[in-house]
């Protein structure tokens, strides 16, 4: 039974519910392309059931989005639909990379829904995300497990640490001058070695895309992005390698050459978009909050404003090619002056 058959809703969903579930849909059926995709050109068996659960939730949440579309008569999304997809095209990625996808939509996913599943008060909307939320954090120990058994686990750095408890008690510890002559707290390495890994991801990314996509002017934003990651991961390993402090990077990125692209323009951007989204607005957030040394401060706040730029850039080519949604807007309230 569904979970939305016994729950009635209220009159009316709330701004933010109904972006919730507009987002939802748009993410929900990008991934469904990718995952349809991955499916037809995966061979490892282990990755392949991973891949087809995710297809199949994916094919299951745009079912009772749709559900509550309609029952609120709001327009349901386009999204992404049969053409932004071609599984017959050959493979683009190795079987291992296809399995990072999944561990970087299900880091998605549990990022989003959560927030989603705090903002809403509507029983049946709360019930869609704690249901996407439960079946994610789900698939994500299977995938974790499964990186591990494979020995492709990206693992983060092991370093000695001070056994002793201190008590900051000099503003010292937050001096510019001195500040960046302590050692990396745990917080800091965290956070450096989450944003480097999800650079060398995104890296790879725009290396695929660059090399399939036709037009001049994506594969020109591609590259610059490319090219800008690459500044992230020179600047931050700097900071890493001056504490001794390794990070590991994997091997496992493999692209082959086919002919033709398996994926829209559109698709593509979007997930571009949505993934840079994360990374300019939650990761590096995170990151600067948590910081205490001015040097990474300045680093992150530098890579920030690059990429929020680079972010605004892609969204005015998303404009350009009319492929923006535009998600339902509240009436104009606004007195017209005579």
């Amino acid at each position: 039974m569904s979970v939305f058959q016994s729950k009635k809703l209220p009159k009316d969903l709330s701004p933010i519910e109904v972006s919730n579930i507009w987002s939802s849909y748009l993410k929900n059926s990008m991934e469904l392309r990718l995952f349809e995709y991955f499916y037809v050109t995966v061979e490892d068996k282990e990755i392949k059931h991973i891949i087809n659960k995710m297809l199949l939730h994916s094919k299951k949440n745009l079912k009772e989005l749709k559900k509550i579309f309609k029952q609120k008569k709001l327009t349901v999304p386009i999204g992404f639909t049969e053409k932004d997809v071609k599984p017959g095209a050959g493979k683009l990625f190795g079987d291992t990379f296809m399995l990072y996808f999944c561990q970087d939509i299900t880091l998605l996913s549990m990022t989003t829904y959560s927030s989603a599943l705090s903002d809403c008060t509507n029983q049946a909307v709360r019930s869609y995300f704690q249901m996407s939320l439960e079946f994610t954090t789900h698939i994500q120990n299977e995938v974790m497990n499964l990186l591990i058994s494979k020995g492709v686990y990206i693992e983060p750095p092991q370093v000695s640490l001070d056994p002793k408890i201190e008590v900051v008690e000099s503003k010292k510890y937050l001096s510019e001058l001195l500040s960046e002559h302590r050692p990396l707290n745990v917080a800091e390495i965290a956070n450096l070695t989450r944003i480097t890994h999800r650079a060398q991801f995104s890296k790879m990314i725009f290396v695929a895309f660059s090399k399939i996509v036709t037009s001049k002017e994506m594969k020109k934003h591609f590259n610059k992005g490319r090219n800008e990651l690459q500044d992230v991961l020179d600047s931050l390993q700097e900071v890493l390698e001056k504490e001794n402090i390794p990070v590991s990077a994997s091997g496992y990125y493999k692209i082959y050459d086919i002919e033709s692209s398996p994926f829209s323009e559109k698709l593509m951007l979007f997930f571009v978009n949505t993934c840079l989204g994360m990374f300019c607005f939650i990761m590096i957030g995170q990151a600067m909050n948590s910081s205490l040394r001015t040097d990474i401060l300045a680093k992150l706040t530098k890579v920030s404003l690059k990429f929020r730029k680079y972010y605004a850039e892609g969204l005015f080519l998303t404009i350009e090619n009319h492929w923006l949604e535009e998600p339902p807007q509240a009436v104009d309230r606004k007195i017209t002056p005579k």
